[in-house]
C-alpha cells in the first residue's frame, strides 16, 4: 500500500448535522481484484471487519435492490451483523449501499466505495455517510481502517 494525502479519516462531506468519514487507500492490484474482494462472498469473509473479528457469514447480491448481509464475531464471542441493499452499482467502478446493524436498524447510514486505475495499482476512495453521532464515527473509523489493511494483506 502506498499512503496517499488523505488516508487517514477526516471529515468529509456532511449530510445535515450527521458525521460523516472519508478513507482513500492505494492497493497494488489490479482494480478488477479489488473490486471483486468487495462483491464476492468468499473473498469478503477472508478479510472484511477490524483486526479483533472473524467473519461467520457474508451474502451479497451486487444489483440495485440487492441485499448484502454480513455477520462478524469478536474475539471476546460478541457477534455483529450488518445489513444493507445495494443503491448504485457501476461494475470495477463503484458501489453505494445502506448500511445498518441489526441491533439498531433505525440508524441506517450510507457507504460510498469507488475503484479507480492508478497504474498497475488500485486507488480506493471509501465514504461513510449519515453516520448517528461522533461515537458512530469513531467506531466505524476503527472499523474500515482494521478492514482495510485486513484487504491489503489478502490482496497480497
Amino acid at each position: 500500500m502506498t499512503a496517499s494525502p488523505q488516508e487517514q479519516p477526516s471529515a468529509g462531506a456532511e449530510t445535515g448535522s450527521k458525521p460523516s468519514l472519508m478513507m482513500r487507500r492505494k492497493f497494488n492490484a489490479p482494480r478488477d481484484k479489488v473490486y471483486a474482494a468487495w462483491t464476492d462472498p468468499a473473498q469478503l469473509m477472508q478479510w472484511f471487519g477490524p483486526e479483533n473479528v472473524t467473519m461467520a457469514e457474508a451474502t451479497c447480491d451486487v444489483r440495485v435492490g440487492g441485499h448484502f448481509h454480513v455477520v462478524m464475531i469478536e474475539d471476546n464471542g460478541e457477534r455483529h451483523e450488518v445489513n444493507g441493499v445495494y443503491k448504485e452499482v457501476v461494475p470495477g467502478e463503484k458501489l453505494v449501499f445502506s448500511w445498518a446493524w441489526y441491533t439498531t436498524p433505525d440508524r441506517e447510514s450510507q457507504v460510498t466505495v469507488r475503484f479507480k486505475d492508478e497504474g498497475e495499482a488500485t486507488m480506493l476512495t471509501l465514504i461513510h455517510e449519515q453516520l448517528f453521532d461522533e461515537a458512530a464515527k469513531a467506531g466505524h473509523t476503527h472499523g474500515w481502517t482494521g478492514s482495510l489493511e485486513k484487504l491489503e494483506a489478502f490482496l497480497g
